[in-house]
């Protein structure tokens, strides 16, 4: 075992080190499309409703059937990329993706728009897990890995506020439509791009036999607990099919764990969930994209009916969180994540994100943008960005090489799961707030009328705001308690993970 031979990039399973940047630039295109899409549609919805005839009761569907196909498959997507191959699971993804996204463009009724969007999230859940465990296996060297994984967690985190801007200067300036068709370039370029760049270290698939009861099991459950939050947003917590959905989720999550520690090859081995690093980072991040969902929600509305803010302005007025995440993700968490244990940039991150989001529930109707709202969003992207970097690399650091498809499909679905739930819970508590403060104030109401309307929305928001203060400080108190390992660089790393971190990574490295 000479030095060269465990050096990155040195034997012929890596490609040149030119390449395997090359590479990233596809992986991160890839993964941004994928983070847009999430949130470019919200704001092309009422235009594409209106066009296409869709009612206000099927509405929400346009987005729900998106996340529940992408919801219940990364699992799935996860072992898919592990069995067949990385490279050939994200190009597949890719090319899915975009004739996906060409239907929704050219959709000329509610059924082939649904369509379209089930099939995006379908090629999604095969995408964003190959993409980030292309990562994991390809950046080894612990330097190498904080800078590539830098670029990618500022992606993850900022890509839903780029969605802002792109969907309203698309939705004012062109049309609904693009903000699918916008999605054909991306994919086509990072597909041929990955296609000719990526080389794919050999000797990390999982061949093992497809495990389909834990497929369909998972599947179900997770499209049931999605399904669940969505329909409470709507229908309200009590309605008799929202507890239907927690109840099935929970008998068919709990059948899918009792199936995993039985069968022989199963599609989520819990060696990936009880190693107690990974299952923080999957806690507090799922919480932490919780307070994150609900936010994105409260200040576009805010901005746009308390504030009167067009569709472009309100994204640019997302532009400090964007600009926080990336340095927090770049140049704090990249450059300190070789140097200091991952607790000590996660729960001080989640911390500072939390204290932007205190902020924040002083909003009025008459709050000042550079006064209140630039600051709250400059500390809450700076706090996060430096919380998901080490985050989302550690939570396939020392990973054995065979799961670092499922492991990563674990970050996105604890993403997922957690913006589903973000959206519903707080919605819900601001809501009630809201309407709690119009009875409270109804003599206001005979007087001025707008006045009260805008004022009971800031009040439900403010409270919803108060919970995912809550959220974060609970987000920072699992990263510094279950995250227990040294900083992920040199031998501290191997040191201190229960994985040999270095070592499982590098086994397919060492076998070419």
């Amino acid at each position: 075992m000479s030095e060269t031979a465990l050096k990155p990039g040195s034997g012929p399973g890596t490609g040149s080190d030119s390449n395997r940047w090359k590479a990233l630039i596809f992986i991160a295109l890839a993964q941004l499309m994928v983070v847009l899409d999430a949130t470019i549609v919200n704001i092309a919805l009422p235009s594409a409703q209106q066009d296409l005839g869709i009612s206000d009761g099927n509405r929400q569907w346009v987005i729900t059937a998106y996340a529940l196909a992408f919801g219940g498959l990364l699992l799935f997507g996860g072992r898919i990329a592990d069995l067949w191959g990385r490279k050939r699971t994200f190009v597949t993804g890719l090319i899915g993706f975009a004739a996906a996204s060409a239907l929704g463009g050219a959709a000329t009724g509610e059924a082939m728009m649904l369509g379209a969007r089930a099939l995006q999230g379908v090629f999604g859940a095969l995408l964003a897990p190959a993409a980030l465990s292309l990562l994991a296996v390809m950046f080894t060297d612990a330097k190498e890995r904080a800078k590539a994984f830098g670029i990618y967690g500022a992606i993850a985190g900022g890509g839903g506020a780029v969605g802002l801007i792109l969907g309203g200067f698309l939705t004012e300036y062109l049309n609904w439509r693009w903000t699918f068709f916008v999605n054909i370039p991306f994919a086509v370029v990072a597909a041929l791009g990955a296609y000719f760049v990526i080389r794919e270290p050999a000797g990390g698939r999982n061949r093992s036999p497809l495990d389909i009861p834990g497929v369909v099991l998972s599947t179900l459950g997770l499209v049931a607990l999605v399904y669940g939050f969505t329909r409470a947003e709507s229908a309200g917590w009590s309605d008799s099919v929202t507890i239907t959905m927690f109840v099935a989720s929970a008998v068919l999550l709990a059948a899918f764990v009792l199936t995993e520690a039985k069968v022989k090859s199963p599609l989520l081995p819990l060696r990936v969930l009880t190693e107690r690093n990974r299952g923080g980072v999957y806690m507090s991040l799922g919480l932490a994209v919780i307070a994150m969902f609900g936010l994105f929600l409260f200040l576009t509305y805010y901005l746009q009916i308390v504030k009167g803010y067009s569709p472009v302005k309100t994204g640019f007025a997302f532009l400090p969180m964007i600009v926080g995440m990336i340095t927090g993700s770049t140049q704090i968490g990249a450059r300190l994540m070789t140097r200091v244990p991952p607790r000590l940039l996660m729960a001080p991150g989640f911390l500072l994100a939390a204290l932007g989001m205190l902020l924040l529930t002083q909003l009025e109707i008459g709050s000042s943008y550079a006064g209140l709202i630039m600051p709250a969003q400059l500390m809450l992207g700076l706090g996060m960005g430096t919380a998901f970097m080490p985050a989302m690399s550690l939570a396939t650091h020392g990973v054995e090489a065979r799961d670092a498809g499922v492991a990563s499909a674990m970050v996105n679905t604890s993403q997922q799961v957690g913006g589903a739930i973000g959206t519903a819970l707080l919605n819900t508590i601001a809501a009630s707030a809201t309407t709690a403060y119009l009875t409270d104030h109804a003599a206001l109401g005979a007087t001025n009328p707008k006045l009260l309307q805008a004022q009971a929305m800031v009040e439900g928001y403010t409270s919803a705001i108060w919970w995912a203060v809550g959220i974060l400080a609970v987000s920072a108190l699992i990263a510094a308690t279950f995250i227990n390992t040294g900083a992920q660089g040199g031998t501290s790393a191997s040191a201190g993970s229960e994985d040999g971190v270095e070592d499982e990574l590098k086994v397919p490295v060492m076998a070419h």
